[in-house]
């Protein structure tokens, strides 16, 4: 009798899924139906799924249950075509090193795929113990979104982790992001109290580090909350974003309402609340260049990406090879 069992994915390498099903962790393939969906309906970490279980070998992936929250980016190396990340997370710890590593606009970034895919952006500021000044660093942070929270950390010497516990809870999944190096297997291991993830040495010539994550994975803590790690990464791009950017920036949008007029450009127009706020000093010009430049650069590439869907429509509709 073919049984119907509900697991979560907590791994993908290419064509190659895992199972988290029972504790254990089952190898699994799709079944031929899925190869005829859209890219982002293909299981990712984090993901339930319904399967079928096989004991001599693969376990046979049947569904995508409904998902809560859902992650994706431009992949960078393919101009258009959107790289779909990690599912069902409550909240995106944005892991920066308060060194080199440091990016307000990086961190804007993240916020914003965090918040478009329906996760609370969490920004954890690593190695508080090499900075001397920290508030500044938090305070501006701060200043990127309403909706993001702060905390400065020191795995190695146990600051600030005990602010991190309120998000630990059973049932609850956090997932990592940020540039390689910048502390998330170390912060890891901290949170799980052993040695779940390698951890490699930071150079200190550019305060860069070598990566130590190569595919996402699921780890499950002892407590019932888990976590999803991804490979580091130096840039992430904006495409699909803009409600987003628009929950990022949310101060601008609430400015924007105020203008005289609806159509407003925020250049010559009389009584234009953005020009107002920057005269008073209630918004920085910097902030509102950061907010158009996303703003700008999700456009465009939702636009690549609107005209590769329809180029991979087409072929499906006439066959490969069928010009």
């Amino acid at each position: 009798m073919n049984i119907e069992n509900l697991g979560r994915i907590s791994e993908v390498q290419k064509n190659s899924y895992t199972i988290r099903y029972m504790e254990e962790d089952l190898p699994a393939k799709l079944k031929g139906s899925f190869y005829e969906k859209e890219a982002e309906e293909f299981p990712v970490v984090g993901d339930y799924v319904t399967f079928r279980y096989n004991p001599d070998g693969e376990a046979l992936i049947l569904s995508v249950c409904e998902r809560k929250s859902f992650l994706q980016r431009p992949d960078q190396s393919k101009t258009g075509v959107m790289q779909y990340m990690v599912s069902n997370v409550d909240y995106c710890f944005i892991v920066t090193s308060l060194n080199d590593d440091y990016s307000y606009n990086r961190i804007a970034r993240y916020a914003g795929v965090a918040l478009q895919g329906g996760a609370v952006p969490v920004a954890i500021l690593t190695k508080s113990d090499l900075c001397a000044n920290v508030g500044r660093y938090v305070s501006e942070v701060e200043s990127i979104s309403e909706k993001i929270r702060v905390h400065a950390i020191s795995a190695l010497y146990d600051i600030g982790l005990e602010e991190l516990k309120e998000y630990l809870t059973p049932g609850t999944t956090i997932c990592m992001m940020g540039s390689s190096g910048a502390g998330k297997s170390t912060l890891i291991n901290a949170l799980a109290g052993e040695e779940t993830m390698k951890t490699r040495a930071v150079r200190e010539s550019d305060s860069k580090g070598k990566h130590t994550t190569t595919h996402r994975q699921l780890i499950e803590l002892a407590n019932g909350a888990s976590i999803i790690d991804t490979p580091g990464m130096r840039e992430i791009g904006m495409a699909m974003t803009q409600e987003g950017i628009d929950e990022t920036f949310s101060d601008i949008i609430e400015l924007e309402s105020h203008c005289r007029f609806s159509d407003c450009r925020h250049d010559t127009e009389p009584g234009c609340a953005i020009k107002e706020a920057i005269e008073n000093g209630t918004l920085s010009e910097e902030r509102l260049m950061l907010y158009k430049n996303l703003g700008a650069e999700n456009t465009r590439n939702y636009a690549k990406k609107k005209e590769i869907s329809k180029w991979v429509k087409a072929r499906k509709n006439y066959g490969v090879g069928g010009y």
